[in-house]
């Protein structure tokens, strides 16, 4: 059982006072459903900073068989390429790991570790949006990626999309990530619109070029790019820039802040 490691930190750690919370991240939110999404962006810090950016992406995303997310390594725990097949609990209840969906994996780079996601923020953020929305109508498959390369995280999407074409379910990869760090407002705009077209473009090769172009700080290039591989091979087609916000619209000090976007695939 992988226990909440987050809960009372980036989110409430109370059932009844979760609910609250993500009642007011979709607050005027319209819930419309986008049937044919693939794949999306969505980030995954204190839901006081993006969770109106994460409640923008969710409200598009149909009820689907089986969500599969991909998360950054932040602590640097465990094997590099890393699934879980534990049952994962929220203060809103328990998750199933699709295991047949993890056995079916190849092993060629993807470990079954579940220490890689003992302390890990990025996946189980956003597992309550997810019972929020589906209640327990769902399982998903989490996997922790340690390396960011473009080779790693084409293999990682090569072998995911492979998997899924085994299954007769409806699939959403999810890639959690949270754009530029710690740098002025303006500035984070820019490097992140930057790289998000590229994102939108389904052109993974660009992706790259813009990220060490610009230098980009964004947490999550390895899932990201490992979404878009993916979602590329099950004839994804581009990629749509549902909200972008920043750390400053919510504190106010925009010399420093940490950039949001949320980006639907189909």
């Amino acid at each position: 059982m992988r226990r909440a490691a987050v809960a009372g930190a980036f989110y409430e750690a109370e059932k009844s006072r979760l609910k609250k919370q993500l009642e007011e991240c979709f607050a005027g939110v319209i819930r419309e459903e986008k049937e044919g999404i693939l794949g999306a962006v969505v980030p995954h810090a204190g839901y006081m900073y993006s969770g109106i950016v994460a409640a923008n992406v969710y409200a598009k995303i149909p009820g689907v068989d089986l969500f599969i997310i991909l998360g950054p390594n932040h602590h640097g725990i465990g094997s590099l390429i890393a699934v879980s097949a534990d049952t994962w609990v929220t203060p809103l209840g328990e998750v199933e790991v699709d295991k047949a969906f993890v056995d079916a994996l190849p092993k060629r780079i993807i470990d079954v570790d579940e220490n890689a996601h003992k302390y890990e923020h990025s996946i189980e953020v956003q597992l309550p949006f997810l019972q929020f929305l589906f209640d327990k109508n769902f399982k998903f498959v989490p996997i922790c990626i340690g390396l960011s390369d473009e080779d790693t995280a084409r293999e990682v999407g090569e072998d995911l999309a492979d998997t899924i074409a085994e299954f007769e379910k409806r699939v959403v990869v999810i890639a959690s990530s949270d754009f530029t760090h710690y740098e002025p407002d303006r500035v984070a705009r820019e490097k992140d619109e930057y790289a998000i077209e590229a994102i939108t473009e389904l052109d993974v090769a660009k992706f790259y070029n813009r990220v060490y172009e610009r230098n980009s700080t964004a947490c999550g290039v390895g899932p990201i790019a490992a979404m878009m591989q993916a979602a590329k091979k099950l004839d994804a087609e581009k990629g749509e820039l549902i909200k972008y916000a920043t750390s400053g619209d919510i504190s106010g000090d925009r010399s420093s802040v940490v950039g949001y976007g949320g980006i639907i695939i189909f």
